[in-house]
């Protein structure tokens, strides 16, 4: 295998040793496209979502009151979030039922994760509210983020840039077929 040709590009200031990793995809995220600015339904993407098919909406599987889908802009493979069906904004608004099915999924979460990808760890936790990191406050979800020793290499921390070994849709099918059999 012979290595990448490296193309200089013009007009990005002095010429260096490092190589770049472009991730353009991520600035949908920084401009916050696709978030809603009010706290309606309407327009919010965890209450579209659920309308498209599992493998384009990255649905990994549907429960009775809440629902696994992969994280759009994730920090490591297989982050993926657990979500009512109902439009709420806070955690002690949910009813004692859709509290229980959120815990159960984030059990089973954590079970297919380690089945799948044998990770070290899980953080797991909600961002309230906008001042606390919530990206759509409107809608609660929380995070399943599994973890390795040296994850947090040099990329994201020197870098800026997290770097993902599988596309979102090979890990969403690999998460899918796992939710069904452990």
């Amino acid at each position: 295998m012979s290595d990448p040709e490296l193309v200089e590009q013009q007009g990005v200031g002095e010429p260096d040793a490092l190589q770049r990793l472009w991730t353009p995809h991520r600035m949908a995220y920084i401009k916050g496209e696709n978030k809603p600015d009010h706290d309606q339904s309407e327009g919010c993407p965890f209450c579209r979502v659920v309308e498209l098919d599992d493998v384009d909406a990255l649905i990994i599987a549907r429960g009775e009151l809440v629902y696994a889908l992969l994280n759009l802009y994730p920090y490591n493979p297989g982050h993926l979030m657990v979500v009512p069906y109902r439009h709420v904004a806070d955690y002690t608004d949910l009813t004692v039922q859709e509290t229980l099915e959120l815990a159960e999924f984030t059990q089973q979460a954590m079970r297919v994760g380690r089945a799948v990808a044998t990770p070290h760890g899980f953080n797991i936790g909600m961002n309230q509210g906008v001042i606390a990191g919530a990206g759509i406050a409107a809608h609660l979800h929380q995070h399943l983020v599994p973890r390795w020793g040296g994850d947090a290499n040099f990329m994201p921390v020197i870098g800026h840039t997290k770097v993902l070994p599988q596309l979102l849709a090979e890990t969403r099918q690999l998460l899918a077929d796992a939710w069904k059999t452990v």
